[in-house]
């Protein structure tokens, strides 16, 4: 039997590829052991929105059913500027052990990066995904006087009267705006957007008979519907809206496979060990299915979604993939 014989650069080798292997194990337990002993201290859930709005309140809802899952305390921490940039950049930059996460919409965790000429951070690469919490329709509203009650009747409304109607939008390169874009594209027709800075200044000028139709976030319009001030014509979600059963779809209008929800998730900065990553989706999608949650979620006119991190990773790519051509036609830039 022939033997190598063991030069010196060999064995120096070998003991690099041992050391390697130690150290990789070392840090394979130290990561498992760091899953298992977190939470140790209170954590934080960074709001890139102001206090006191929709998504505040669930981002709160969600914060006290996660302390009582863990026996930490989960804190909201209100970062709001820059369309939700400023927030989720600090938690971009953050360390990935699990005490920093976001409370993402759609902005911050995915279209802004259609917008923004310049972002600190790229959504796709700095969050690990957590979980899909839920999603919000938007609404078709019109003004009473307009003769539509239906989104069928609109596009036959809008392609008889060209350039006649204009729709009010709760902001340049809000959901609400690229909203109605993607409306108008799928619908045929074209309107005159009109951006107003916030809901309440769109809602003024539509009871005004200012404005013939907005596309905002639901909750503002449920009691207006309801009291027959202003016309639903649809939803945006795939789903009926449990506050308005009885307004329609955009699918149900004929125009399948239409949808463009608000949407809520937990994200955190990329490198977070898989372990926490777990528990947190677990103790969310708990937290969905409780009576608790399902009326925190109710009150907010959510429908909630829940489902494994690899769900939402999917769901953040098909909606870039949606609005991506949108925006770009529109050639929005903030």
């Amino acid at each position: 039997m022939t033997r190598t014989p063991i030069t010196r650069r060999t064995a120096l080798a070998q003991g690099l590829a041992l050391g390697a292997a130690g150290l990789a194990a070392s840090s394979a337990v130290s990561t498992a052991a760091w899953g298992q002993t977190w939470p140790s201290r209170p954590v934080t859930i960074v709001m890139p929105f102001a206090a006191g709005g929709g998504t505040d309140l669930l981002a709160r809802a969600l914060a006290h059913g996660l302390t009582s899952t863990f026996g930490q305390e989960f804190i909201v921490d209100n970062r709001a500027g820059a369309g939700g940039n400023i927030g989720a950049a600090i938690v971009a930059k953050a360390a990935p052990d699990g005490y920093t996460i976001i409370f993402g919409t759609p902005g911050p965790l995915a279209n802004n990066k259609l917008m923004y000429k310049s972002l600190p951070f790229d959504p796709e690469q700095a969050f690990a995904p957590i979980v899909l919490i839920g999603k919000s329709p938007l609404i078709v509203a019109a003004k009473k006087t307009l003769p539509v009650k239906s989104i069928k009747e609109l596009a036959a409304y809008a392609k008889a009267n060209p350039g006649k109607l204009n729709v009010g939008v709760p902001g340049n390169g809000t959901l609400g705006h690229i909203t109605a874009l993607l409306l108008e594209r799928e619908l045929g027709i074209k309107m005159t957007n009109v951006p107003y800075r916030g809901t309440a200044l769109v809602i003024n000028d539509l009871l005004g008979d200012h404005v013939d139709l907005a596309m905002d976030f639901m909750p503002s319009y449920v009691p207006l519907v309801q009291e027959g001030k202003v016309r639903g014509l649809a939803v945006t979600t795939a789903q009926r809206s449990r506050d308005l059963p009885d307004v329609e779809t955009v699918q149900e209008g004929g125009f399948k496979g239409f949808e463009a929800t608000a949407w809520f998730a937990l994200a955190a900065p990329t490198g977070t060990p898989p372990d926490i990553i777990n528990k947190l989706n677990a103790a969310t999608n708990a937290y969905l299915k409780s009576p608790a949650g399902q009326e925190a979620l109710a009150k907010l006119s959510v429908q909630a979604v829940g489902g494994p991190p690899g769900d939402l990773k999917d769901f953040i790519a098909s909606e870039l993939k949606k609005w991506g051509p949108v925006v770009k036609e529109a050639n929005i830039s903030m």
